[in-house]
């Protein structure tokens, strides 16, 4: 699909930082629908991207932090994304195991 801009990951780390998102995710084996009111949010902000767009970028931003932080926590420090301490915020406090759990 279409690369994400800056602003637009942005956007998504906004909506996905917001408490009642989280809780829902973090619970959710199947979450098209969270991800439908993602893309709902999105488009309020002029972001046009479909479900399965931000649930895949959901993904790799969860993946991506997981790895860099894996990599400091073995004392890599070299290893950094441009979005860590936002998603530091949000996916700092579950522990891998919850954060593995939500994956899917």
């Amino acid at each position: 699909g279409k690369h994400w801009t800056v602003n637009e990951v942005r956007a998504l780390i906004h909506i996905w930082s917001d408490k009642n998102i989280q809780q829902q995710l973090e619970g959710a084996v199947r979450n098209k629908r969270i991800f439908e009111q993602v893309a709902a949010r999105l488009q309020k902000f002029g972001i046009d991207r479909d479900w399965k767009q931000c649930r895949t970028k959901y993904k790799n931003l969860k993946h991506e932090y997981k790895s860099v932080k894996s990599a400091q926590g073995s004392g890599n420090t070299s290893k950094s994304m441009k979005f860590f301490n936002e998603l530091d915020a949000i996916l700092g406090h579950c522990t891998i195991e919850q954060a593995s759990k939500s994956d899917n």
